[in-house]
């Protein structure tokens, strides 16, 4: 089983809901890109010959609000689309799917529904790293700042007697070559289950679109921001260790389960899956020009990777040591984030279903 690191839920002071700022400008700026996608990519025709409703699905939404702004806009992009061809009389109903792993908290996100919503709106608890919907009932999939979690950490990076053991860190950035060949060939495994299963679920001419953190073809893993932050995370543990607060054997049977891949990667997973098309794949900035300070602040990365991680470590380590972990990492990031040159990119991948 896949498994499952919800964000921090409901409204408090670490919640998804009120740290989710860096997604939020990365689906801003997708916005344009999904208007453009459905304008020129997607046909409406043929799509609804044999239904009356269009099914949207939002894999890993998490607990809003950003899921509702991306659902708005792809339904604002369709209607769009329906009235630019003279079709504003067939305007379908729309059907929102969101979804994310069982423990997610369901309650605040149906809580926080906006009153005033152009859909029909349902959950469905469940991985996408497997079957989530019947066969060819999707007409298009949303999926932001989700599928770089993997389903699991690659056993041999736990294995002492592994070359890819992944001793004193707890990520793949800065580690020997073979740890992050092991993150790298579950990421693999995990995203041909992904397209596996959606192309099972879309209709032919379904459309995808999918947001994640990647890097340029051909760079170190290194200068990606949200790498070298994660690294630091793994650098504060194991001060702590050193001052006895945290045992080294806690920290060495520890790892982040995710992996930030390049446009090549996707590419190369995609064809050999063989049921899409890319109609479109880019790298962006998601926080451009004066706006970027905010990633050199180390507390915003601080409540940033607090909303998003604390599931994941509060299942291997105490409280209080997760509490004394997030008070130590602002001062560290702050100082790394002013010493090194790095890149804040997102990638942006438009598919086609054959």
């Amino acid at each position: 089983m896949p498994e499952s690191h919800p964000m921090i839920g409901g409204d408090g002071t670490y919640s998804y809901a009120k740290n989710s700022y860096l997604q939020r400008e990365g689906i801003k700026y997708a916005k344009g890109l999904i208007d453009e996608t459905i304008a020129h990519k997607l046909d409406i025709k043929d799509l609804l010959s044999n239904s009356r409703s269009f099914k949207i699905a939002d894999l890993g939404c998490s607990v809003g609000p950003n899921t509702f702004i991306c659902m708005e806009s792809v339904i604002q992009a369709v209607k769009h689309k329906f009235q630019s061809h003279g079709l504003t009389e067939q305007i379908p109903d729309f059907q929102v799917f969101f979804s994310d792993h069982t423990f997610n908290d369901f309650n605040t996100l149906f809580r926080s529904l906006p009153p005033e919503r152009p859909y029909f709106a349902a959950g469905v608890p469940g991985s996408f790293h497997g079957r989530l919907f019947p066969e060819s009932s999707v007409h298009f999939v949303h999926s932001s700042h989700a599928l770089h979690w993997i389903s699991q950490v690659p056993k041999e990076i736990l294995d002492k007697s592994s070359p890819a053991w992944n001793k004193g860190r707890i990520y793949y950035t800065g580690a020997p070559d073979e740890v992050g060949k092991a993150y790298a060939i579950q990421f693999a495994k995990d995203v041909e289950i992904f397209l596996d299963a959606r192309a099972k679920e879309l209709v032919v001419g379904g459309m995808m679109v999918l947001i994640l953190p990647g890097i340029r073809n051909g760079i170190s893993h290194s200068c990606a921001v949200v790498n070298v932050m994660l690294d630091l995370l793994g650098s504060c543990l194991m001060d702590m260790c050193k001052e006895g607060l945290v045992s080294e054997a806690q920290v060495d049977s520890f790892n982040l389960p995710m992996y930030v891949p390049s446009p090549k990667e996707m590419i190369e997973l995609v064809e050999r899956n063989g049921s899409f098309k890319i109609e479109r794949m880019e790298l962006f900035d998601p926080v451009p020009g004066n706006e970027a300070q905010i990633l050199r602040s180390g507390h915003a990365w601080k409540m940033h990777f607090r909303a998003g991680l604390e599931g994941v470590f509060s299942k291997h380590f105490a409280s209080e040591t997760i509490d004394e972990l997030f008070d130590r990492f602002p001062n560290k990031a702050a100082e790394k984030l002013k010493a090194t040159s790095t890149e804040t990119t997102l990638l942006f991948i438009a598919l086609k279903r054959k």
